[in-house]
């Protein structure tokens, strides 16, 4: 596949099926062939105010490897695995000028901004991590995970904003915040003892026999039609494919569960994987106040999950806009007070540790991950992660250059271990080719989205 040409929907969905189904026999497995690879997960992690940009940028593309600025430090052993690109601009945020905090949380996976005559509602965009869950959820377990260091509870009126706006980043649909979980114990409790129950072998639907030629032919054509459209048709149109794909949701994981209970019939484990994949980790929960190992043990859920296959599609709000603080760092100054610095040395180095610390929790992940084999590589082979922040600059609310880093190679869709020091995009066009790269259908962009950026695949 021309890695510039969108991505076939039906091909996929039609190559998802063999993904899940072959590696459920004890004679394969998903390093045996290119066909029943492991599928590709995606993982996104959150700090607000942004960063000291001095010390998060690289000097150069060629010192991006051997000499990190101290902000990535704590990446230095795995940054073959990771790559970032200086250029990617944020949305626009006026006519919400006085709200920054508002929406550099939730402007974040929907590049999208509210509506301005529904200020006090929840109406934005459905996210980028939600785009994905709608596409591969039927298959697993839970469609998506989200989670949270601090309860999503935080409370201001910055431009008769919806509240929600400041502590969310999922968007189930414009009207709709996922809410995050911020207790270990319940993700635990969640991922192992809350499945959903599904029918017996060989349950028949009236949905499985629709013609799924006739949807490739509605899907197809809408795509077309949709470039001639004036924009107030295009989101009528939008509706109308997301309603079609919605029965398309249904038929996939409608199958995938029928052949799922033939498999159990037949005394195959739908749970076996390859022999030499690593085992599941061990979940130990934190006994401290430390915010690390709060953290840290919230990344080894989202390792867990995504090892197990449980879900292939999660967020990690490491805190929200206003309120977090970081005592283990040795002070106890709030993280947003700090971004107001005017260059105030002292605060400078704060905000500068508080960064750092949140990338080392990333790293801890991306570290994990690399270490954990699956298939004929690494579990964060498989993977897409990407950690960031919603503004640049915490003291001037600058969004021209968002700090990001992506790490695993998504299937071999990405060619890490680079930095693009000069790259022209947005937040939506780095969103769409995340999406790409994970494999999901593409009929429309991402919010603000013009294109996707080419330099990022393999």
């Amino acid at each position: 596949m021309s890695k510039r040409a969108m991505i076939d929907r039906r091909a996929y969905l039609k190559g998802l099926g063999v993904t899940l189904a072959l590696p459920l026999m004890d004679s394969m497995g998903w390093a045996d062939t290119v066909k029943t690879k492991p599928p590709v997960r995606l993982g996104f992690m959150y700090m607000p105010h942004g960063v000291i940009m001095d010390q998060f940028w690289p000097a150069s593309a060629e010192s991006f490897l051997t000499t990190p600025p101290p902000a990535l430090e704590s990446l230095r052993p795995v940054l073959d695995q990771c790559l970032t690109m200086k250029g990617i601009s944020g949305v626009p945020i006026a006519p919400f000028n006085g709200a920054p905090h508002a929406l550099e949380l939730s402007t974040w996976l929907t590049a999208t901004l509210p509506a301005a005559d529904k200020r006090n509602e929840i109406h934005i965009a459905i996210s980028a991590d939600q785009i994905a869950a709608n596409h591969v959820g039927a298959f697993t377990a839970l469609p998506s995970l989200e989670l949270a260091t601090m309860p999503q509870t935080w409370k201001e009126n910055q431009e008769g904003l919806n509240e929600a706006y400041y502590s969310h980043c999922s968007f189930r649909s414009p009207t709709q915040a996922v809410p995050a979980e911020v207790n270990p114990r319940n993700v635990l409790y969640r991922l192992f003892n809350k499945r959903e129950q599904t029918g017996g072998a060989g349950e028949a639907s009236p949905l499985s026999s629709l013609d799924r030629s006739l949807l490739d032919i509605v899907l197809g054509g809408a795509r077309d039609l949709r470039r001639t459209l004036p924009a107030s048709d295009q989101r009528k149109l939008d509706e109308y494919l997301d309603s079609v794909r919605s029965v398309e949701r249904r038929i996939a994981a409608i199958e995938y569960r029928q052949k799922e209970a033939a498999l159990e019939k037949a005394g195959v484990r739908s749970s076996k994987r390859h022999a030499s994949d690593s085992p599941p980790i061990e979940i130990r929960m934190p006994e401290g106040e430390k915010r690390s190992e709060y953290m840290q043990v919230m990344c080894d859920l989202n390792v867990l999950a995504f090892q197990t296959d449980t879900t292939r599609v999660s967020t990690y709000i490491g805190s929200t806009p206003n309120g977090a603080s970081y005592p283990e760092l040795g002070f106890n100054d709030q993280h947003h007070s700090n971004t107001h610095h005017n260059n105030n040395p002292e605060m400078v180095r704060k905000i500068a540790r508080i960064t750092e610390f949140n990338i080392a929790q990333f790293a801890y992940m991306v570290k994990k991950m690399h270490g954990l084999k699956e298939g004929g590589g690494t579990l964060l082979d498989n993977c897409i992660l990407m950690w960031g922040s919603g503004l640049e600059d915490g003291n001037k609310h600058t969004r021209e250059n968002l700090p990001f880093v992506i790490a695993g190679k998504g299937g071999g869709s990405i060619k890490t271990g680079r930095f693009f020091a000069d790259v022209k995009g947005n937040q939506g066009d780095l969103l769409t080719t995340l999406l790409a790269c994970a494999g999901i259908p593409i009929d429309r962009p991402v919010g603000i989205a013009t294109k996707q950026l080419e330099e990022i695949k393999a």
